[in-house]
């Protein structure tokens, strides 16, 4: 039986359940790049320009396998600009067929589809997205019940069930988790190695062509298109992964909470780009992190960290977009309403941490989660900033970023706009928590030990003013009641200040 498979921009894997046991004879395959899926958020040049080149690198391997692959490219005069358009536009060319396709792991993309094939009377078949370690139901389940979801404890529960360093059942070491050990600022540059940087890629003459493409079509596109240096086969994707195990993953435990002027990667894989569109297989990586343990090549904070990245937080992440989607998306807890300031586009701000951060995300489409979590993020918390404009800032920016792994971290852990959902407390810090864990406060306009004077820290008074109108929210919550007492030790006069301080701030962002 004939049947079309439609194939997604981040379902590049060679081992895609809707095509595991497809006959290339009797299937047909569609991937199209349209202006919807362009236009839904503002994404970077780098980002298109990587999952267009990876799509068609895609196409030309499964090609190769021998299926029939119908490839619609963004400047056909053809494209219909949509998904179901050139679904609409297949089955015209070739008659009514089954379609099949793995779900897809945006919300609004499964609904649309589904709109389109009820009203259509489309034979539309849906294969579970086994790439991923954890089925959404089994995540149903394990939620099912518990008044508070905790990453943590998710985490054991998928160590033991695909049996990663484990030894004898019990955790590698005897513990579960090697947090506490990896929040090591990196030592001053004159004391600093040599930091190693992800493994570069030229330009094929595929990938020229799409630079091309989206230099002519997306001429407004944020952020720097070129030099392009990102793997775009899977192939390619797994050298750059053996060059992380080799050169950084030893020391990427230390240091995976610094951050430093001018270095935008440090110790970090730098493989999220990879993973989220199929490139790369999670347990694979999780694995050959772990072998790099046993043959004493990197260390067990080191590797214990990386692990819980992808089978942990990553797992737990999809689980959560899942599991409360689709009235997840209209939270906002927290009551933020402020609009995205414009230096979150320019970089342009004295705000050294917020400049160097947008500066390196305009630069690759890419910052690592500390700057994503504590600068981009902690900002927007604390100034009250809108989480709808947050979150597709958040969406579009950055070249691994797809509404399931977005939503959840930016919403729930940056902007606590979920009220808690997964999140024990907002995480929210002053400029003491960047001058300490970075090097961004050196020769920045603004004193990271000043809350109230002329050269007062931006994130220090926005921090407490923040404290102070979340008082009724967070008082008497356990784990920010030091906070608290803090607040109401200090000079009444002093926290005034902050909150005036605050207030010019929040009326023009723009100003800092």
């Amino acid at each position: 039986m004939k049947q079309l498979v439609l194939v997604l921009g981040d379902q590049l894997s060679t081992a895609l359940s809707s095509l595991r046991d497809a006959d290339p004879a009797s299937t047909r395959i569609l991937m199209a790049e349209v202006a919807a899926e362009v236009e839904y958020a503002p994404h970077h040049a780098k980002k298109l320009a990587f999952v267009f080149s990876a799509m068609r690198h895609h196409a030309a391997a499964l090609a190769k396998a021998g299926f029939a692959v119908e490839y619609v490219e963004l400047d056909d005069p053809d494209n219909s600009g949509s998904l179901t358009g050139e679904l609409e536009r297949a089955l015209k060319r070739h008659g009514d067929m089954p379609v099949r396709m793995t779900c897809p792991g945006e919300w609004r993309l499964k609904t649309a589809l589904e709109s389109w094939s009820d009203a259509n009377g489309i034979d539309f078949g849906w294969v579970d997205d086994d790439r991923f370690l954890c089925k959404v139901e089994d995540f149903a389940t394990w939620a099912k019940g518990r008044k508070t979801l905790r990453m943590e404890h998710f985490y054991r529960e998928m160590r033991r069930r695909h049996d990663l360093l484990l030894e004898d059942g019990e955790p590698a070491g005897g513990r579960w988790n090697y947090d506490a050990d990896n929040r090591e600022p990196l030592p001053p540059p004159t004391a600093r190695p040599t930091l190693p940087q992800p493994m570069h890629f030229k330009p094929d003459a595929t990938t020229r062509e799409v630079l091309r493409m989206v230099r002519s079509r997306c001429p407004d596109a944020f952020g720097d298109l070129e030099p392009f240096w990102f793997a775009v086969t899977p192939g390619n994707a797994r050298r750059a992964f053996a060059h992380f195990l080799k050169t950084a993953l030893p020391l990427f435990g230390d240091h995976q909470d610094a951050m430093a002027s001018g270095e935008d990667f440090l110790y970090h894989a730098v493989i999220s780009i990879y993973l989220n569109a199929g490139l790369l297989d999670p347990l694979e990586c999780c694995r050959a992190a772990e072998d790099a343990w046993r043959n004493d090549a990197a260390p067990l904070n080191a590797v214990e960290g990386f692990v819980r990245q992808i089978l942990g937080w990553r797992e737990f992440i999809r689980g959560i977009y899942w599991h409360y989607m689709p009235d997840y998306a209209e939270q906002n807890a927290l009551e933020g309403d402020l609009p995205l300031p414009g230096f979150y586009w320019s970089g342009e701000t004295g705000m050294k941490c917020m400049a160097e951060t947008i500066a390196g995300i305009r630069r690759n489409a890419y910052a690592h989660h500390i700057q994503r979590l504590m600068v981009t993020g902690n900002f927007a918390l604390i100034a009250g900033l809108e989480p709808k404009a947050v979150c597709d800032w958040y969406l579009g920016v950055y070249a691994d970023a797809y509404e399931w792994v977005e939503l959840p971290n930016t919403l729930g852990m940056a902007l606590h706009g979920d009220g808690g959902v997964f999140a024990s407390k907002p995480y929210a810090a002053s400029g003491r928590y960047i001058q300490r864990m970075s090097d961004y406060c050196e020769g920045c306009r603004y004193d990271p030990s000043d809350a109230v004077g002329e050269h007062a820290c931006p994130f220090n008074y926005l921090y407490w003013d923040f404290i102070a109108r979340q008082r009724q929210r967070f008082e008497k919550h356990p784990r920010m009641a030091m906070i608290y007492r803090n607040l109401a030790r200090q000079d009444p006069q002093r926290v005034q200040r902050m909150r005036e301080l605050a207030a010019i701030a929040r009326r023009d962002l723009d100003a800092l």
